[in-house]
């Protein structure tokens, strides 16, 4: 075996029940089979942002035109993957856990990646909470004393590691960081994948943030060598792509193909795919995009097109097509807000539903019934709507780069400055699913907030008011929403002065910041 990986972070007793020399060694094995091909591909995302910010305008690969053209499919679901009405997502925090497996929902995505601040003891008592949500041992005390515990039945388990991109600073070997995404599914198979297996279900996965073809071939490749060497059934593990990035969505056949004796479907990550939209074309001043709250799925041409491509292809071979996510925040306080806001869920899980989705996301159990609704109205005995295969325009490759046009406001910037800022402070203190002016906001929407304003600031907006969009005055605002913020939560509760660091630098630098979560790691612990 080879030799195994230091780790830097506290090591409590429960938590050294999964860093055993033989998961360390089993993660060290992942580490030296693909760390090369991981930095290879990393290396050609910068190669292609180069060649847009240069010019060049994505497209369908010529390369993999016979994948697109072929008549394969992928490989049947699970029995217990049939029917995927409603995914809840959420971290792997131990009452979150215990909640969203008895929500009522489908499925239950385990969320070690937007929905998480990637600390050391949210990353290690994660796998703790989801080991023990495996083997039905995992409870809960609250300081009230309520006690939570899992019921008979309960969601299907999935699990979301990071993405490739990122690190875990705390796990060495050979003196570098271990890749976060190994680290997180291999510390998580080794535990749990033959338990899941004999308790009828399996080890099934999403993968996040991924941009092409060959990406998607490394986690094919990454899962093949798990099975052998864990000894573990032949495409056993089980993974839903998450089509978060425009790049992506060129390459969403090809990325099925890749995965096929794994792959469970496509899902789209609306936030996320916004953000990569204008981190992709950060220099080009024609794609400055409005207000954040405009840019809604059926308004958005780049993002219904990604939309209706992802349902045709997801159906034409075998495979779920998931949607969007439902962040609203139930609120008892206010009947009529709340009225409104569900309103606004059903309407937007009704459009999805009609366009031919199998399921779609909920931040919060008490959207469960409504979305069950909503599919269950459409659907009826059956589990899904696979059979359906939606045509298309045939101008697919304009329409995936087509933006919205629309106003750029003053409440639009500070809206963006205030959740951007608010959500950084909370993340900062280690709360990755934060809650902010009533809905459940994770990176991605921090990603939107503060990418946007990037984008303003770089080619000279001006608002609908007639104000130009200068690094000074976001700084004044910045400052402003800050002082609004401190004053109604209280000093000391979260990391403002940090956040508004950070935030700043990310606004104000000369160069696009790819990820915000890259520097921000710096500032974790």
């Amino acid at each position: 075996m080879p030799q195994c990986i230091a780790i830097a972070g506290p090591v409590t007793p429960q938590v050294g029940e999964i860093l055993t020399p033989e998961a360390l060694a089993f993660v060290a094995q992942l580490q030296r089979a693909f760390e090369p091909r991981r930095a290879a591909l990393l290396a050609r995302r910068a190669e292609r942002y180069a060649a847009i910010a240069a010019g060049s305008e994505p497209t369908f690969r010529p390369d993999t035109a016979h994948i697109r053209q072929g008549a394969w499919r992928v490989a049947p679901a699970p029995h217990d993957l049939q029917n995927r009405r409603v995914e809840i997502t959420g971290p792997a925090e131990r009452k979150m856990v215990i909640n969203a497996l008895n929500s009522g929902a489908q499925v239950f995505m385990a969320d070690f990646e937007d929905a998480n601040a990637p600390t050391w003891q949210n990353m290690a008592e994660g796998q703790v909470n989801l080991r023990d949500a495996v083997r039905r041992t995992i409870r809960f005390t609250s300081p009230d004393g309520a006690d939570y515990r899992l019921r008979q039945h309960t969601a299907v388990l999935a699990v979301r590691p990071r993405g490739w991109h990122l690190p875990e600073k705390h796990a060495q070997l050979d003196g570098q960081p271990v890749c976060a995404s190994l680290f997180d599914f291999g510390l998580f198979l080794f535990h749990n994948a033959r338990e899941l297996l004999d308790r009828g279900t399996g080890p099934y996965f999403y993968l996040p943030k991924l941009q092409s073809y060959e990406e998607a071939h490394l986690w094919n490749d990454v899962f093949d060598f798990a099975e052998e060497v864990l000894r573990l059934p032949r495409g056993c593990i089980k993974a839903t792509v998450l089509i978060e990035h425009v790049l992506a969505a060129f390459e969403m056949d090809e990325m099925l193909y890749a995965l096929r004796e794994h792959s469970v479907g496509l899902n789209l990550g609306r936030w996320d795919y916004i953000f990569s939209f204008i981190k992709t074309f950060s220099h080009h001043p024609d794609k400055l995009l409005p207000d954040r709250a405009l840019l809604t799925v059926p308004a958005t041409p780049f993002l219904r097109a990604a939309s209706r491509l992802l349902v045709h292809t997801c159906h034409r071979r075998g495979a779920h097509a998931m949607g969007g996510m439902s962040a609203f925040i139930p609120r008892r306080d206010d009947p009529a807000v709340n009225e409104q806001a569900l309103a606004k869920v059903r309407a937007d899980k009704s459009w999805e539903a009609a366009e031919g989705y199998d399921g779609a996301w909920v931040a919060h159990p008490g959207l469960v019934p409504i979305v069950q609704e909503v599919f269950d109205q459409v659907l009826g005995e059956r589990p899904h709507q696979v059979e359906k295969v939606p045509a298309l325009a045939g101008s697919e490759a304009g329409e995936l780069l087509e933006i919205l046009r629309g106003p750029i406001t003053e409440e639009g910037l500070r809206t963006n400055l205030s959740v951007a800022l608010e959500y950084l402070a909370a993340w900062l203190g280690g709360r990755g699913a934060v809650a902010v002016r009533g809905l459940m906001e994770d990176v991605a929407t921090a990603e939107i907030s503060r990418s946007q304003v990037w984008q303003w600031v770089r080619h000279g907006a001006a608002t609908a008011e007639g104000r130009p969009v200068t690094l000074d005055w976001v700084h004044t605002v910045l400052a402003e929403e800050r002082q609004t913020l401190e004053r109604s939560k209280g000093e000391g509760v979260v990391r403002y002065p940090e956040a508004a660091e950070l935030l700043a630098r990310l606004v104000g630098s000369r160069a696009f910041v790819e990820f915000l979560t890259l520097p921000g790691y710096d500032y974790l612990r």
